[in-house]
């Protein structure tokens, strides 16, 4: 009996080890994985942290400074991805600096006044405008980049000429400021119009269309901000002409063309065709709130004109009007706003930021496909047009238009004109003419009086 007992313990004992062992083998197993996906995220940290060592310990670190944490800084953290994907064997750490361009322009001014180079960063981002200007009085502040490989032929030449001196290249274009037109379809719709009307027309034309939308529909063409002059330095632009002359003299009080978009504007103003804002928020609450039907702007509008949701499906862009009807020199194609990439003179790295920049910004599809649709960053380096990014259809805009496409398309059509050093003093003045000519007073002494108050900051 006793046999028999210790028989029966025996059996379910090796039946009790027999259905606990697979248990045990899976918890076996998942502690191994554990351990191996513990092991394998330690060995990425280290790999990346042995980059990141090396990139210091063999100099690869570059410093940035740039505004814009969701534009500028955004980019230049995924063009570090991109460089480094492309050079894996020798990896490169960005130093970005978020410094605002008000501060950017004071440090270069205060840094290129007193001679203390060595607080240069290595890469630094500057107005277009402004670009000339800070040259003229800093010119050891930057590298000339015209023998450093990158193409500038891949860029829109208008583009290009804001940071070219004596023919030499100085600046990597990024942002494209390139102006379009933003219109409801459905108000241009109510007053018997297409998309279509819009497209590739003169100013002239534009207005008989705007007094037409007026009388039926109550509503102007679009807005302005009171005293901005950038619809007159847009139209400038399109004809090729500026404040300034190819020597850099001023060109403000025999301007043709100077004269001929004040005309035009203050015939729109006058006819109701264009409301006038007090201020920015209002100029942009106008084409929001449908109290204008557009805008016409640089292409950064459309990410305002797209914070109204409720309006999907029902926004066109197209070009701006031209000035002249039988003038090749005038064009539907300007600019308004943007900036470039510039390498500091001075700095110990001039070759690795001018590799880092030519495999980035100024060589590189895959780069500017990746930072488009997060930032709307829109280029105007030529080739990004074929990327998968521009090509896909908006469904914002009327009809999903392929909206960065035509962008970039209008974008090598953009005339090259002289901007000059003294640009935002000129633009400022012919600003505060533009009020007064407005209301009544005479064109020719108004230009007059913002000639002689730019000459006396230009010292002449």
């Amino acid at each position: 009996m006793k046999k028999w007992i210790s028989l029966m313990l025996s059996m379910v004992l090796l039946l009790g080890l027999a259905a606990c062992s697979p248990s045990s083998t899976n918890t076996d197993t998942k502690k191994e994985d554990t351990k191996k996906e513990e092991t394998q995220k330690e060995e990425t940290k280290k790999d990346e942290a042995k980059k990141e060592d090396g990139a210091n310990a063999s100099g690869q670190e570059l410093t940035v400074w740039c505004w814009d944490p969701a534009f500028n800084i955004y980019a230049m953290e995924e063009a570090e991805k991109v460089y480094n994907q492309k050079n894996p064997d020798s990896p490169i750490k960005l130093n970005i600096v978020e410094t605002p361009w008000a501060d950017v322009q004071t440090k270069i001014t205060a840094i290129g006044s007193s001679g203390q180079t060595e607080q240069m960063p290595d890469i630094f981002l500057m107005q277009d405008n402004a670009f000339k200007k800070n040259f003229q009085f800093y010119p050891d502040l930057f590298a000339d980049l015209t023998d450093s490989g990158i193409d500038f032929s891949k860029f829109g030449q208008s583009k290009v000429a804001y940071s070219v001196v004596d023919g030499k290249n100085y600046g990597v274009p990024f942002d494209n400021g390139v102006v379009v037109g933003a219109f409801r379809v459905d108000l241009l719709a109510d007053a018997g119009f297409k998309p279509e009307d819009l497209k590739g027309i003169t100013w002239k034309r534009f207005i008989e269309i705007g007094e037409q939308v007026k009388a039926k529909t109550g509503k102007p063409m679009f807005g302005v901000t009171t005293g901005d002059p950038d619809m007159i330095m847009m139209t400038l632009q399109s004809c090729g002409a500026s404040l300034f002359k190819e020597d850099g003299s001023l060109n403000i009080e025999d301007n043709q063309v100077l004269k001929d978009a004040i005309a035009v504007y203050k015939e729109m103003v006058e006819k109701g065709i264009v409301q006038e804002a007090n201020n920015w928020d209002e100029y942009v609450a106008g084409f929001t709130g449908g109290n204008v039907l557009g805008t016409i702007n640089g292409c950064w509008i459309l990410a305002s004109v797209q914070t109204s949701k409720d309006q999907a499906g029902k926004w066109v862009v197209v070009d701006m009007p031209r000035l002249y009807d039988n003038d090749a020199k005038s064009t539907n194609y300007a600019n308004n706003g943007g900036s470039s990439w510039a390498i500091t003179g001075t700095s110990q790295k001039k070759e690795l930021a001018a590799k880092f920049l030519n495999d980035t910004f100024a060589g590189s599809v895959e780069f500017y496909n990746t930072i488009l649709p997060s930032s709307g960053a829109i280029a105007t380096y030529l080739p990004a047009a074929n990327t998968d990014a521009y090509k896909q259809p908006q469904k914002f805009f009327h009809q999903e238009q392929k909206v960065y496409e035509d962008i970039i398309e209008f974008s090598s059509h953009v005339p090259s004109n002289a901007t000059g050093v003294f640009y935002y003093e000129a633009k400022e003045a012919v600003g505060t003419a533009l009020v007064g000519i407005v209301k009544g007073d005479d064109i020719d002494k108004g230009l007059k009086a913002a000639s002689d108050e730019v000459k006396f900051k230009m010292g002449q």
